[in-house]
């Protein structure tokens, strides 16, 4: 499909790079920006993501973590171009190929061993050398900015939240409040759509927004989360076993569940 067909005002510095790619919209991501995918023959599949600027920029913060995560030798997408244009946000990359984890076809015990993979590599990166701080403190205070201003979606809590508003959560937040672990460097949306697998193995982190230094806890609640709707309660402990964790803190799992419903 064309671009014209979509209706894609682009900004002058990427329409040229975008000349002779075929494009269609994703569907199927859940994130906030809209997300157009682009083709072309003996060339490099690229991804364009599209968001109204405003205070809480997402792909802002993607492209810095992007760019980051790339020198430090992380497969991830490889930030093509940026610009701000028509009081929206426009991010261009060179896609990971490959398929997300979420819809391959691989037996959930292969699953499990390439999660754990991608977490561990994922946090033995220095800390020291990450410049972005996702610890409790920085994350509540966004939580907190976000309640109020409205941006938290009460319709897409998990089960056992629904029916509650975005003020309650954020008090029971408050009351719960763990102590931090020894940090890593965390993807902060660690789910199994988040990860590409490739002929069967690990190739890539995508939707990197939340990239920062945190308690592993902020990816291993997410994970295990993600586990247990896509394959199963029964896989959540094989993946801990596999990352290197014979006990989860069950209260620590709770909590970044409780914090990423203000995300």
């Amino acid at each position: 499909m064309s671009l014209q067909l979509l209706d894609i005002d682009l900004p002058p510095t990427l329409a040229p790079l975008l000349a002779g790619y075929d494009c269609r919209k994703d569907s199927l991501g859940q994130s906030d920006s809209s997300v157009f995918l682009f083709d072309a023959k003996d060339r490099p599949p690229l991804v364009l993501k599209v968001e109204e600027a405003g205070p809480f920029d997402e792909l802002v913060d993607e492209a810095e973590r992007l760019e980051w995560l790339g020198k430090q030798g992380m497969p991830c997408p490889r930030v093509v171009a940026r610009d701000v244009y028509a009081q929206k946000n426009w991010l261009l990359m060179e896609a990971v190929e490959g398929i997300d984890l979420a819809s391959s076809t691989l037996a959930a015990s292969e699953q499990v061993v390439l999660l754990a993979e991608a977490l561990r590599r994922m946090h033995a990166l220095d800390v020291d050398a990450c410049p972005f701080d996702h610890r409790i403190g920085a994350r509540v205070a966004i939580a907190r900015l976000r309640a109020e201003a409205d941006l938290v979606d009460e319709t897409d809590f998990d089960d056992e939240r629904l029916g509650k508003t975005a003020d309650e959560l954020f008090v029971e937040l408050q009351a719960r409040i763990p102590q931090e672990g020894e940090p890593v460097v965390t993807h902060g949306d660690a789910c199994l759509p988040n990860i590409i697998v490739r002929d069967g193995r690990f190739a890539g982190f995508i939707d990197c927004s939340r990239l920062g230094v945190a308690d592993p806890y902020q990816d291993l609640a997410l994970t295990c989360r993600s586990i247990a709707y896509n394959l199963g309660e029964e896989w959540v402990q094989p993946f801990l076993d596999l990352y290197g964790i014979r006990r989860a803190d069950p209260e620590k799992l709770g909590f970044y569940c409780l914090l990423d419903e203000f995300f």
